[in-house]
């Protein structure tokens, strides 16, 4: 193929050449700022690139750490359901114990009331005291020995006053016994007459540990009252005795006189009756024993017996006067009497001699 063109002018051709050569200074610049921005571009999204790698490595690296606690959160988790349902199991313990302990309680106030009441209702008075002597607890009764108050509570025992007679040795005797830890025992009289049993002992635990010392006052006064009572008794019995021997004798003297011979004490009971009495009076001996020596006596003539009877109890003898008997039949018989006092070896008089003789016997 042959392809015919119009050839340029040389002026136009230096024109368009010189044209040519700008444009292509342009274009060349134009490349060199793209270039420069490419490469400024290249190096912005380089450097990004950097940090995008060094956070995705500090996220990798935060990631395995976040793993790393999500672990451990699990692991401490776990024992927390663990120690949850350790503490579900001690509070389950806890509530068992509690209960029991309330039941304890509960036993030990009614043993406690039972204690108080048994000790007010045994009417024994008790003190307790520590190794002080301070005042732990008492009951009340020990308040008749004692002058206690409810606030002598935690007071030393010493320092209270105390209703005993002749009896100051509370506080020495409390701490000898603490001391040697043997019981002591002191009979003790109140102010008021009443007499008590007072016994200080050791106070022991249940693991025999010593915790201060028990006081306690037993009410012996009917027992005092007993024994006063039976020396009383006793005494009497003695002069009893003493007396039927003297009536013994009284009586052998009298068995074989003809005369009536008896003996009678101040209340009028007949202590003696000889033969000659049973034969005068026709009662026998075991009859008028069980008499009064009033029944053979006319009314009339008890006034009369009695003034007699008082002269008698002034002189000590009586000399004989008529007097009149009642026999067993119903009889009244006039008798001469002469009577005379027995006394005791202490020179007291406890009962009437009497000789009667019937009227008209020689």
């Amino acid at each position: 193929m042959v392809i015919i063109e119009e050839a340029a002018s040389p002026d136009k051709d230096t024109g368009k050449d010189a044209a040519e050569a700008v444009s292509s200074m342009t274009v060349d610049a134009r490349i060199e700022e793209l270039e420069a921005e490419l490469r400024s571009k290249e190096e912005y999204l380089q450097t990004t690139v950097e940090e995008m790698e060094t956070s995705s490595e500090e996220l990798k690296s935060t990631n395995e750490e976040m793993q790393s606690v999500n672990e451990e959160l699990q692991s401490t988790n776990e024992e927390l359901e663990t120690s949850k349902e350790e503490l579900q199991s001690v509070n389950e313990e806890l509530a068992t114990v509690n209960t029991e302990l309330l039941t304890k309680v509960s036993d030990l106030s009614r043993t406690n009331n039972d204690m108080t009441n048994l000790l007010s209702g045994t009417g024994v008075g008790t003190v307790f005291v520590d190794h002080q002597l301070h005042i732990q607890r008492f009951t009340p009764t020990a308040i008749n020995a004692i002058n206690l108050m409810a606030g002598d509570v935690g007071r030393p025992v010493g320092h209270i006053t105390t209703n005993l007679e002749n009896y100051d040795r509370l506080t020495e005797d409390t701490k000898a016994v603490l001391d040697t830890l043997i019981p002591k025992e002191v009979e003790v009289k109140t102010k008021k007459g009443a007499w008590y049993l007072m016994r200080i002992l050791p106070y022991r635990t249940l693991e025999n540990v010593i915790e201060g010392a028990v006081v306690v006052f037993i009410d012996i006064t009917d027992r005092k009252r007993v024994e006063d009572e039976w020396r009383l008794s006793e005494n009497k019995t003695t002069e009893l005795m003493r007396e039927s021997e003297t009536l013994r004798k009284l009586a052998v003297v009298a068995h074989d006189s003809r005369d009536a011979i008896t003996a009678h004490d101040f209340a009028g009971r007949i202590m003696v009756w000889n033969p000659g009495a049973e034969r005068m009076y026709g009662w026998s001996e075991a009859e008028a024993m069980a008499m009064n020596i009033r029944d053979m006596i006319p009314k009339e003539r008890r006034e009369e017996e009695t003034a007699m009877a008082q002269k008698l109890g002034k002189s000590g003898v009586l000399e004989p006067f008529r007097a009149q008997r009642i026999t067993k039949d119903g009889r009244t018989v006039e008798v001469w009497l002469t009577a005379t006092e027995l006394r005791n070896e202490a020179g007291e008089p406890y009962a009437v001699a009497t000789t009667e003789r019937a009227c008209g016997e020689g």
